[in-house]
């Protein structure tokens, strides 16, 4: 009887042990804090063969970093010749000294123009002269021909192909003006060529992380079934599939890690080999155009991109390939 007594009271005592909230959200980071180092113990197990999934991920990760850094450079080489979209006006020969410096000032205030230049007919003149090579006919002329001219750069944001043209109009109806050009069937050519370009880097950049999804899936997939009985075993005894996976997520993550270190050290030598090539290329257009690689900022997003796209494909694997194994 009293040993009955004595059973039941340690049955009373093991109901009343209660775990409270802030010992179960430090027990659940204590725990993911060691399966996490588990899961780097079990890579350097393994050394040859984790290494070799990891440059796979970093190199993949290499080729659409070079083209982002490609794409931006570009887009900064083409802001540059947005420069030139240019809108010429041509002034009315009848105009006072007055109304030329009133007309200058107004298309100046306006919020779609950066900046105005004032080119007067005697200038546009001399100028003809020096470089058409016509300087001696010219000389015949009695009266000087072309028109006062007010050259206007439109602001970056008034740059682009509608934006110009709409400006364009505005200019074209002003009383002073006779007529107005703006060549910008080259601007929207370059606009063209850019938008193919970051089109096809894009679409080649998906492609190859796709690639990386799937190498680590398969890499993860491998793994899993490596440790089947492991796995058994460890449900037989209660583990939950949570539990089991967490290790393996955990090993894309320190995939994603290294790869993206990797991505940034080969995407950096290969910026630093090309910009050579491309400074000699600028010089021989009379132009200081450097080749910029990535900065703090976009090495952060290639590394994020790189852990997220090693835990996407861990996930995957384990959510397909862990739930399946099943105790006999």
């Amino acid at each position: 009887m009293g040993l009955l007594n004595r059973n039941h009271d340690q049955r009373q005592g093991a109901r009343a042990v209660h775990i409270t909230r802030w010992r179960r959200f430090k027990m659940f980071w204590v725990n993911n804090l060691q399966q996490a180092i588990g899961s780097l113990g079990d890579l350097s197990r393994t050394p040859w063969s984790s290494l070799m999934t990891i440059a796979v991920l970093g190199l993949s990760l290499t080729l659409p970093s070079t083209l982002y850094v490609v794409v931006k450079n570009s887009q900064a080489v083409s802001a540059e010749w947005d420069t030139a979209a240019e809108i010429s006006l041509f002034l009315r020969k009848d105009l006072q000294t007055q109304e030329l410096q009133g007309f200058r000032e107004r298309v100046r205030l306006l919020e779609q123009v950066e900046s105005v230049t004032f080119v007067d007919r005697d200038s546009a003149l001399r100028e003809f002269r020096e470089t058409s090579g016509f300087g001696s006919a010219i000389d015949y002329l009695q009266t000087n021909p072309l028109p006062d001219v007010l050259i206007v750069v439109p602001t970056p944001e008034y740059r682009g192909v509608e934006r110009a043209r709409a400006l364009l109009q505005q200019l074209e109806q002003e009383r002073e003006v006779t007529s107005a050009t703006l060549d910008l069937q080259w601007l929207e050519r370059l606009q063209a060529l850019v938008r193919v370009v970051e089109n096809s880097f894009a679409g080649l950049g998906l492609l190859l992380c796709i690639a990386v999804v799937l190498i680590v899936g398969n890499t993860i997939r491998l793994a899993i079934l490596n440790r089947r009985d492991e796995i058994m075993i460890m449900k037989l005894v209660g583990a939950t599939d949570g539990y089991i996976q967490r290790p393996f997520l955990y090993t894309g993550f320190w995939y994603g890690v290294v790869g993206g270190i990797i991505a940034w050290i080969a995407t950096s030598l290969l910026v630093w080999w090309i910009s050579a090539s491309v400074v000699r290329l600028a010089a021989l257009y009379d132009s200081s155009f450097r080749l910029t690689g990535l900065n703090f900022q976009d090495m952060m997003v290639v590394w994020a991109i790189a852990i997220g796209l090693g835990l996407l494909g861990s996930w995957i694997a384990v959510r397909r390939h862990v739930a399946a194994i099943e105790p006999r």
